[in-house]
């Protein structure tokens, strides 16, 4: 906290110091208080780059689900959701923490900046190859629970693709964070923009090629293992020289594995509905849709948790912010700024949506339906999702804060999880309302596979 302004005036009477007026203006880090002009000027380009991304990783699931590698291995399908989604989970939880850094303060001196960002760098490396391998883990468990059988070495392969493109992921954010976010700009998305696959969508290339190149050796899936459980005791060594990012080492896991296993619910559904004709187009909107709602709220959690380091200490809830359990007008209605800034994005999910559905037609007119009855509930859906995600947004920041746990590290996995699992099941739900209306305009062409490599 920085006093920016001190006004000072002393009343003299008679010669003598008869009083003392002092104002005072506690702005963090000498920022002015936000409006909603502010926080749109903030946050409006890096969501329209970001969901520049997700458009991408849309089409191009659309073209790689017929995929020799995909149509064989039905897992893949499943470990698609998860993986994206634990990537944006790394993103988002390192923005947000080097964010709360830069804003409070604490990496100002450049030895202590490069201390704490290689460190979480390195807690981001040993979480992805972990939670990388859990998440083909429960791809497997789901796909054995809806009564696919399980094959010892596609099991293999789906493990050591899972690990790879993770540890891939992980590694593609390093000249992304290598300079943390300047102190009052949109925290969390704005480094998450920088990236050129900001949804995900390299990781579903090599994961195909990781998976026929990994079928056709026998050598190379124990060498890929064996240099990875080499790899993790290290980056745990680089990890524990920030005291902050040992603590996560030691308790962070589980938000990070329960978002998985959430998402990984959502993949079971984009799985089980992308070969049924009337789910036409799932796999184009689906990134887009959990994308959206990952990202927004994410930046919401961002922004409340800063606020709460710059106002508060762990444990103690401002007097503004005492209940626990806020209901929704508080949520979005109330004259506080993180009020505000719920209010800010809500406004601009149905113009964000349009804007990325706009592009989704210009390029795929034949594989999407684009009539106003499924705009409509395409809208809606969004809708729902991002108010339903930002109150408890509201709820989770102010239940970890007051446990004295950091709504950074604690909230953002799982509500980006839980969008996850929201934004696929509603968008399911859409499509399954269009059809049952009968209303589809007519799609051009026949459902036939895009062509894939061989």
């Amino acid at each position: 906290m920085v006093v920016t302004r001190l006004a000072l005036e002393l009343c003299f009477q008679g010669g003598r110091l008869r009083g003392v007026r002092c104002e005072l203006a506690r702005w963090p880090r000498g920022a002015p208080p936000e409006t909603a002009a502010s926080i749109v000027g903030q946050v409006l380009v890096p969501v329209l780059l970001s969901g520049l991304g997700m458009v991408v990783a849309g089409l191009l699931m659309d073209r790689v689900q017929h995929w020799p590698v995909f149509t064989e291995m039905k897992d893949l399908l499943t470990l698609v959701p998860p993986l994206v989604g634990l990537k944006g989970n790394l993103e988002m939880t390192l923005a947000s923490r080097l964010s709360t850094a830069a804003n409070t303060g604490q990496i100002d001196d450049p030895r202590e900046q490069y201390r704490v960002v290689s460190s979480n760098l390195a807690l981001v490396q040993v979480q992805a190859a972990v939670v990388g391998l859990l998440a083909a883990v429960a791809a497997l468990l789901l796909g054995l629970a809806s009564g696919q059988g399980l094959d010892v070495m596609e099991a293999q392969v789906l493990c050591v693709s899972s690990v790879l493109t993770a540890s891939l992921a992980a590694c593609a954010l390093g000249p992304a964070f290598r300079s943390p976010p300047r102190p009052r700009v949109p925290r969390g998305l704005e480094l998450r923009s920088h990236l050129p696959d900001a949804s995900g969508p390299s990781l579903l290339g090599p994961l195909r090629c990781q998976a026929q190149e990994l079928q056709d050796s026998q050598y190379l899936t124990p060498l890929l293992c064996v240099g990875f459980a080499a790899l993790t005791p290290a980056c745990v060594l680089v990890a524990k020289q920030n005291p902050p990012v040992v603590r996560i080492l030691k308790f962070g896991w589980f938000p990070i594995v329960l978002a998985m296993l959430v998402s990984s619910l959502g993949g079971l559904i984009l799985n089980k509905t992308l070969s049924r004709p009337q789910f036409r187009g799932m796999a184009v909107f689906a990134p887009i849709m959990c994308g959206v709602g990952g990202n927004l709220v994410a930046i919401q959690t961002s922004r409340v948790s800063t606020y709460l380091h710059l106002w508060s200490t762990p444990g103690v809830l401002p007097l503004w912010m005492k209940k626990c359990w806020p209901n929704p007008c508080s949520t979005f209605c109330s004259s506080e700024i993180n009020a505000t800034s719920a209010r800010v994005l809500l406004l601009l999910v149905v113009p964000g949506h349009l804007a990325f559905f706009s592009v989704v037609s210009l390029l795929e007119s034949q594989s999407v339906p684009s009539d106003r009855t499924f705009v409509l509930l395409y809208l809606l859906a969004g809708l729902v999702q991002v108010t339903v995600l930002l109150h408890l947004a509201d709820v989770a920041v102010r239940l970890a804060w007051r446990r004295a746990l950091d709504p950074d590290d604690h909230c953002i996995p799982y509500l980006t999880g839980l969008g996850d699992l929201l934004g696929t099941g509603l968008l399911a739900l859409c499509f399954l309302i269009h059809g049952l209306l009968g209303t589809g305009a007519r799609l051009g062409g026949p459902l036939d596979p895009a062509p894939g490599p061989s």
